[in-house]
């Protein structure tokens, strides 16, 4: 059976999507031309405009899109730990790993998103900010969890700083870390996950900061 026009829509849009974030995070946004992307997708420009009706609107489907399903992945992953009752440090962990798996296989959306997400306009930067800001703040409150001996004054100051380095470590893979190399992202899962959990009971807040907090 023929598949309907509509599907085979949606195909043709999806391969426009992707093709645009792999030139978006390859060449950047502003270098990436219709012109391009219609020559890459191997239709033509009118054609093009068939699907997408220019290319800020691609911008804004693959970072809203890409951080959409980051959200989505804490909230499975917070599921997962109330269901079979994880101790903060496996929920950490499950994220850690999770995380970075998903980076694997969203290599070009998560490299448009850090390097382009400034090329949006001013509501939808707010939004896709907003959404990374709901990501960055699940993981502190993991963090905090998985110190549970921490005092208020060290999870206040301490629990954003550890959430930057772990994404420091999570977010920059993709730059480096080649996907024909003998360690792929779902190797280097478990070594972010053990490099971070394994350090993390060993961080103390220095004594003059702590007079500082607790005076503050």
């Amino acid at each position: 059976m023929a598949r309907s026009r509509s599907a085979e829509f949606a195909i043709q849009r999806d391969t426009i999507v992707r093709t645009a974030a792999r030139l978006f995070a390859r060449d950047g946004y502003p270098a990436t031309s219709m012109s391009g992307l219609a020559e890459a997708c191997g239709i033509s420009k009118p054609l093009l405009y068939h699907y997408v009706n220019d290319k800020y609107q691609l911008l804004t489907e693959i970072t809203d899109g890409h951080v959409s399903r980051l959200v989505a992945l804490v909230d499975e992953v917070a599921a997962d730990a109330a269901t079979h009752r994880w101790a903060p440090q496996q929920h950490l962990r499950q994220l850690i790993t999770r995380f970075v798996e998903e980076y694997a296989l969203a290599r070009d959306d998560h490299g448009v998103l850090t390097q382009d997400v400034k090329f949006l306009g001013e509501a939808d930067r707010a939004r896709v900010l907003g959404k990374e800001r709901q990501v960055v703040e699940a993981f502190a409150h993991c963090i905090v969890a998985a110190r549970a001996d921490w005092q208020p004054a060290d999870a206040a100051t301490l629990a954003k700083p550890l959430t930057m380095l772990l994404f420091g470590m999570m977010n920059w893979l993709f730059t480096w870390l080649r996907p024909d190399g003998p360690l792929g992202h779902h190797e280097m899962a478990p070594v972010v996950a053990d490099l971070f959990l394994g350090g993390l009971p060993g961080v103390e807040l220095p004594a003059d900061v702590i007079e500082r907090c607790r005076t503050a």
